[in-house]
Protein backbone atom coordinates (compact mmCIF):
# COMPACT_ATOMS: atom_id res chain seq x y z
CA UNK A 1 0.00 0.00 0.00
CA UNK A 2 2.91 2.37 0.70
CA UNK A 3 4.74 1.59 -2.55
CA UNK A 4 1.93 1.79 -5.10
CA UNK A 5 2.26 4.90 -7.20
CA UNK A 6 6.01 5.21 -6.59
CA UNK A 7 8.78 4.94 -9.16
CA UNK A 8 11.40 2.72 -7.53
CA UNK A 9 15.11 2.61 -8.27
CA UNK A 10 17.62 1.32 -10.80
CA UNK A 11 16.68 1.96 -14.41
CA UNK A 12 13.08 2.97 -13.65
CA UNK A 13 12.21 6.41 -14.99
CA UNK A 14 9.61 9.05 -15.73
CA UNK A 15 10.32 10.93 -18.94
CA UNK A 16 8.61 13.76 -20.81
CA UNK A 17 9.14 13.51 -24.56
CA UNK A 18 8.02 15.16 -27.79
CA UNK A 19 7.26 13.52 -31.10
CA UNK A 20 8.04 14.90 -34.55
CA UNK A 21 4.59 16.56 -34.73
CA UNK A 22 5.22 18.43 -31.47
CA UNK A 23 2.93 16.35 -29.23
CA UNK A 24 3.94 15.79 -25.60
CA UNK A 25 4.39 12.18 -24.42
CA UNK A 26 4.76 10.78 -20.90
CA UNK A 27 6.78 7.57 -20.63
CA UNK A 28 7.06 5.56 -17.41
CA UNK A 29 9.24 2.54 -16.77
CA UNK A 30 8.42 0.91 -13.45
CA UNK A 31 7.13 -2.42 -12.24
CA UNK A 32 6.03 -4.32 -9.17
CA UNK A 33 8.40 -2.41 -6.87
CA UNK A 34 10.63 -5.40 -5.96
CA UNK A 35 7.67 -7.65 -5.14
CA UNK A 36 8.12 -9.50 -8.44
CA UNK A 37 11.80 -10.10 -7.71
CA UNK A 38 10.97 -11.44 -4.25
CA UNK A 39 8.36 -13.83 -5.70
CA UNK A 40 10.80 -14.97 -8.40
CA UNK A 41 13.63 -15.53 -5.91
CA UNK A 42 11.36 -17.41 -3.49
CA UNK A 43 10.08 -19.89 -6.08
CA UNK A 44 13.47 -20.21 -7.74
CA UNK A 45 14.89 -21.43 -4.42
CA UNK A 46 11.96 -23.82 -4.05
CA UNK A 47 12.57 -25.15 -7.57
CA UNK A 48 16.29 -25.63 -6.89
CA UNK A 49 15.55 -27.64 -3.73
CA UNK A 50 12.91 -29.77 -5.48
CA UNK A 51 15.17 -30.40 -8.49
CA UNK A 52 17.93 -31.67 -6.18
CA UNK A 53 15.44 -33.97 -4.45
CA UNK A 54 14.27 -35.36 -7.81
CA UNK A 55 17.85 -35.79 -9.13
CA UNK A 56 16.82 -33.61 -12.07
CA UNK A 57 18.72 -34.10 -15.33
CA UNK A 58 18.85 -30.29 -15.80
CA UNK A 59 22.42 -29.24 -14.82
CA UNK A 60 22.34 -26.91 -11.81
CA UNK A 61 25.13 -24.74 -13.25
CA UNK A 62 22.87 -23.40 -16.04
CA UNK A 63 20.55 -21.98 -13.34
CA UNK A 64 17.27 -23.10 -14.91
CA UNK A 65 15.47 -25.02 -12.14
CA UNK A 66 11.84 -25.81 -12.99
CA UNK A 67 8.46 -26.35 -11.35
CA UNK A 68 6.29 -29.03 -13.00
CA UNK A 69 2.94 -27.59 -14.08
CA UNK A 70 0.87 -30.06 -12.06
CA UNK A 71 2.47 -29.17 -8.72
CA UNK A 72 1.02 -26.86 -6.07
CA UNK A 73 4.25 -24.86 -6.21
CA UNK A 74 3.74 -24.11 -9.90
CA UNK A 75 0.12 -23.05 -9.38
CA UNK A 76 1.11 -20.82 -6.45
CA UNK A 77 3.97 -19.28 -8.41
CA UNK A 78 1.78 -18.58 -11.43
CA UNK A 79 -0.90 -16.92 -9.29
CA UNK A 80 1.65 -14.75 -7.48
CA UNK A 81 3.48 -13.81 -10.70
CA UNK A 82 0.12 -12.79 -12.23
CA UNK A 83 -0.61 -10.69 -9.16
CA UNK A 84 2.76 -8.93 -9.51
CA UNK A 85 2.01 -8.11 -13.18
CA UNK A 86 -1.36 -6.66 -12.18
CA UNK A 87 0.21 -4.70 -9.31
CA UNK A 88 2.87 -3.29 -11.67
CA UNK A 89 0.18 -2.06 -14.07
CA UNK A 90 -1.81 -0.52 -11.21
CA UNK A 91 1.42 1.18 -10.06
CA UNK A 92 2.06 2.70 -13.49
CA UNK A 93 -1.58 3.74 -13.89
CA UNK A 94 -1.51 5.66 -10.61
CA UNK A 95 1.76 7.39 -11.50
CA UNK A 96 0.39 8.28 -14.93
CA UNK A 97 -2.77 9.68 -13.35
CA UNK A 98 -0.75 11.86 -10.98
CA UNK A 99 1.52 13.16 -13.76
CA UNK A 100 -1.52 13.96 -15.92
CA UNK A 101 -3.03 15.89 -13.01
CA UNK A 102 0.15 17.97 -12.68
CA UNK A 103 0.27 18.69 -16.43
CA UNK A 104 -3.44 19.54 -16.37
CA UNK A 105 -2.82 22.11 -13.64
CA UNK A 106 -0.02 23.77 -15.64
CA UNK A 107 -1.78 23.48 -19.02
CA UNK A 108 -5.57 23.45 -18.42
CA UNK A 109 -7.58 21.77 -21.16
CA UNK A 110 -4.86 19.27 -22.11
CA UNK A 111 -6.35 16.15 -23.72
CA UNK A 112 -4.67 12.78 -23.01
CA UNK A 113 -4.89 9.75 -25.26
CA UNK A 114 -5.33 6.25 -23.71
CA UNK A 115 -2.26 4.76 -22.05
CA UNK A 116 -0.12 2.23 -23.93
CA UNK A 117 0.95 -0.65 -21.68
CA UNK A 118 3.64 -3.24 -22.41
CA UNK A 119 5.30 -5.47 -19.81
CA UNK A 120 8.54 -7.41 -19.57
CA UNK A 121 9.93 -9.92 -17.03
CA UNK A 122 6.94 -12.26 -17.09
CA UNK A 123 5.81 -15.60 -18.48
CA UNK A 124 2.80 -16.34 -20.69
CA UNK A 125 1.01 -19.38 -22.17
CA UNK A 126 1.33 -19.16 -25.97
CA UNK A 127 1.48 -21.34 -29.06
CA UNK A 128 4.64 -21.34 -31.19
CA UNK A 129 5.62 -23.67 -34.02
CA UNK A 130 2.49 -25.74 -33.34
CA UNK A 131 3.35 -26.29 -29.67
CA UNK A 132 1.62 -24.99 -26.55
CA UNK A 133 4.48 -23.47 -24.54
CA UNK A 134 5.28 -20.97 -21.80
CA UNK A 135 7.33 -18.02 -23.08
CA UNK A 136 9.50 -16.19 -20.55
CA UNK A 137 10.20 -12.59 -21.61
CA UNK A 138 13.12 -11.31 -19.56
CA UNK A 139 14.38 -8.04 -21.02
CA UNK A 140 12.00 -8.61 -23.93
CA UNK A 141 8.44 -7.58 -24.78
CA UNK A 142 5.67 -8.98 -26.93
CA UNK A 143 5.93 -8.11 -30.64
CA UNK A 144 2.94 -10.04 -32.01
CA UNK A 145 1.74 -8.73 -35.39
CA UNK A 146 0.07 -5.37 -34.84
CA UNK A 147 0.93 -5.18 -31.12
CA UNK A 148 1.86 -1.65 -30.03
CA UNK A 149 5.16 -1.59 -28.15
CA UNK A 150 7.49 0.81 -26.31
CA UNK A 151 11.26 0.66 -26.76
CA UNK A 152 13.06 3.33 -24.69
CA UNK A 153 16.61 4.44 -25.36
CA UNK A 154 18.45 6.14 -22.50
CA UNK A 155 18.26 9.56 -20.93
CA UNK A 156 19.57 11.82 -23.65
CA UNK A 157 18.58 9.61 -26.61
CA UNK A 158 15.42 8.85 -28.56
CA UNK A 159 12.75 6.30 -27.65
CA UNK A 160 10.31 4.59 -29.99
CA UNK A 161 6.67 3.53 -30.15
CA UNK A 162 6.59 0.42 -32.32
CA UNK A 163 4.30 -2.07 -34.01
CA UNK A 164 5.08 -5.78 -33.81
CA UNK A 165 5.70 -7.78 -36.99
CA UNK A 166 4.95 -11.18 -35.42
CA UNK A 167 8.28 -12.78 -36.35
CA UNK A 168 8.06 -16.43 -35.28
CA UNK A 169 11.85 -16.79 -35.01
CA UNK A 170 11.91 -14.53 -31.93
CA UNK A 171 8.75 -16.12 -30.49
CA UNK A 172 7.06 -12.83 -31.50
CA UNK A 173 9.27 -10.81 -29.14
CA UNK A 174 11.58 -7.80 -29.35
CA UNK A 175 13.96 -5.97 -27.01
CA UNK A 176 12.47 -3.89 -24.21
CA UNK A 177 15.05 -1.12 -24.56
CA UNK A 178 18.53 -0.17 -25.72
CA UNK A 179 20.24 -2.54 -23.28
CA UNK A 180 23.31 -1.85 -21.18
CA UNK A 181 26.79 -1.30 -22.66
CA UNK A 182 28.44 -0.97 -19.24
CA UNK A 183 27.60 -2.54 -15.90
CA UNK A 184 26.55 -0.14 -13.16
CA UNK A 185 29.96 -0.29 -11.47
CA UNK A 186 31.78 0.17 -14.82
CA UNK A 187 29.61 3.20 -15.58
CA UNK A 188 30.42 4.85 -12.25
CA UNK A 189 34.14 4.10 -12.58
CA UNK A 190 34.67 5.03 -16.24
CA UNK A 191 32.14 7.68 -17.32
CA UNK A 192 32.75 11.39 -16.87
CA UNK A 193 30.00 13.15 -14.94
CA UNK A 194 30.90 16.47 -16.59
CA UNK A 195 30.64 14.95 -20.09
CA UNK A 196 27.33 13.19 -19.37
CA UNK A 197 25.79 16.35 -17.90
CA UNK A 198 27.10 18.49 -20.78
CA UNK A 199 25.57 16.08 -23.33
CA UNK A 200 22.14 16.42 -21.71
CA UNK A 201 22.34 20.16 -21.22
CA UNK A 202 23.44 20.77 -24.85
CA UNK A 203 20.10 19.25 -25.82
CA UNK A 204 18.20 21.28 -23.22
CA UNK A 205 17.08 18.14 -21.35
CA UNK A 206 16.06 18.58 -17.71
CA UNK A 207 17.80 15.76 -15.79
CA UNK A 208 18.59 14.51 -12.29
CA UNK A 209 22.31 13.64 -12.52
CA UNK A 210 23.77 15.12 -9.32
CA UNK A 211 26.31 12.64 -7.97
CA UNK A 212 28.79 10.05 -9.23
CA UNK A 213 26.33 7.26 -8.34
CA UNK A 214 23.83 8.71 -10.83
CA UNK A 215 26.21 7.64 -13.63
CA UNK A 216 24.85 4.08 -13.17
CA UNK A 217 21.98 5.17 -15.45
CA UNK A 218 23.79 7.73 -17.62
CA UNK A 219 23.26 7.64 -21.37
CA UNK A 220 26.87 6.51 -21.87
CA UNK A 221 26.11 3.27 -20.00
CA UNK A 222 23.68 2.16 -22.74
CA UNK A 223 23.95 0.91 -26.31
CA UNK A 224 23.11 3.08 -29.31
CA UNK A 225 19.31 2.83 -29.54
CA UNK A 226 19.28 3.46 -33.30
CA UNK A 227 21.67 0.56 -33.89
CA UNK A 228 19.48 -1.63 -31.66
CA UNK A 229 16.37 -0.63 -33.66
CA UNK A 230 18.13 -1.38 -36.94
CA UNK A 231 19.16 -4.81 -35.63
CA UNK A 232 15.54 -5.71 -34.85
CA UNK A 233 13.90 -4.23 -37.94
CA UNK A 234 12.62 -7.73 -38.73
CA UNK A 235 10.81 -7.84 -35.35
CA UNK A 236 9.12 -4.42 -35.15
CA UNK A 237 8.48 -1.35 -37.27
CA UNK A 238 8.74 2.18 -35.90
CA UNK A 239 5.48 4.12 -35.53
CA UNK A 240 6.65 7.17 -33.56
CA UNK A 241 10.07 8.60 -32.71
CA UNK A 242 10.25 10.41 -29.37
CA UNK A 243 12.88 12.95 -28.24
CA UNK A 244 13.50 13.55 -24.51
CA UNK A 245 12.55 16.82 -22.80
CA UNK A 246 12.96 15.91 -19.12
CA UNK A 247 13.85 12.72 -17.25
CA UNK A 248 13.73 11.54 -13.64
CA UNK A 249 15.60 8.32 -12.88
CA UNK A 250 14.58 6.15 -9.92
Amino acid sequence: MKQIGTLGGGNHFIELQRDEEGNLWIMIHSGSRNLGKQVGDYYNEKAEALNRRWFSSVPSEIQLPFLPMRTDEFRQYWAEMSYCIDFALANRRLMMQRIQEVIGEVMPGTVFEPMINIAHNYAAFENHFGEDVIVHRKGATLAREGAVGIIPGSQGTCSYITEGLGNPESFMSCSHGAGRRLSRSEAVNTLSMESEIAMLERQGIVHSIRTKTDLEEAAGAYKNIDEVMEAQSDLVKIRTKLMPIAVIKG
